[in-house]
């Protein structure tokens, strides 16, 4: 009878001491979850998912689980972020996130600016913007807050005039008032299509959103006729739900991006047809 009460108090101390050591395993993996923050953030395969692909074991090093979801377009991504499916975008520069602000009602704010693409004009046929003939055919994207853009680079060229006191960041083809070489206006294309009409030179001159140009193998500074300049004001920008831009992980993501490693990267990388700014 000893040897057995013996026996059933062995096996007591044994389960006790098993379920403590299961407990603290728990509390240390609970831990370690706790120091692990996960981020998800939409962006446009290039040159935007790249990016976060390079700042991702930056982040990793400071506790943030960064998972990037890429998009083809330019409508999901925010339609994502308001649903919740995702943490951050990263795809779209501040005129068109105040037009799907507008459109939409989208509660979001920038919570930083990371980097300009500078947008082209390309053509097969003509080496420059001056060669192009009397009323060439233009064409570009049916997004209208690219339109402001796109116009403004074709009067910093010479070509047009727009209507004066305007903001040219919603400029469209309406407030043009001087067009000496009678240029015709088609925008009735997706963003993403252009690289393929450019490369089945159709009309005379595409304008093309330097992202896509990339993609699509394209060196926005060699093989454009004409590009815009430093002094864009159209900044891509991490967009976030309001709110959010005070949220810890969101503002060490910004941080990250705007680092000396990553904004070295990227000019390294794009040779000029992405442009890094440090706020």
């Amino acid at each position: 009878m000893k040897k057995i009460l013996s026996i059933l108090v062995a096996l007591t101390v044994l389960l006790t001491l098993g379920a403590c050591g299961t407990s603290e395993e728990k509390e240390k993996s609970s831990g370690d979850n706790e120091k692990t923050t996960k981020l998800v953030v939409g962006a446009s395969t290039v040159p935007h998912a790249e990016i976060l692909e390079k700042a991702k074991p930056i982040l990793k090093e400071k506790g943030i689980d960064l998972e990037i979801k890429t998009f083809t377009d330019y409508v999901l991504p925010n339609k994502a972020l308001d649903s919740k499916e995702l943490d951050a975008n990263y795809f779209q520069h501040i005129p068109y996130l105040n037009a799907q602000i507008k459109e939409f009602g989208y509660d979001f704010v920038s919570a930083g600016g990371i980097h300009i693409e500078p947008i082209g004009v390309y053509s097969k046929k003509y080496k420059s913007l001056k060669d192009l003939p009397n009323g060439a055919h233009l064409i570009m994207s049916n997004s209208v807050a690219d339109h402001g853009r796109l116009l403004s680079l074709l009067e910093a060229q010479g070509l047009i005039k727009l209507k004066e006191g305007i903001d040219k960041t919603k400029a469209e083809v309406k407030d043009v008032v001087e067009n000496p070489k009678n240029l015709k206006f088609d925008a009735n294309y997706e963003a993403k299509l252009l690289p393929q009409i450019y490369n089945n030179n159709e009309g005379d001159a595409v304008l093309i959103n330097s992202n896509y140009a990339i993609d699509a193998g394209l060196n926005p500074v060699k093989d454009s006729i004409a590009i815009e300049d430093e002094n864009s004001p159209y900044v891509n920008v991490i967009a976030v739900r309001k709110g959010d831009e005070n949220k810890e992980a969101i503002k060490t993501l910004v941080e990250v991006l705007h680092s000396k490693e990553i904004q070295d990267w990227i000019l390294e990388k794009y040779k000029g047809a992405v442009v890094p700014v440090s706020e």
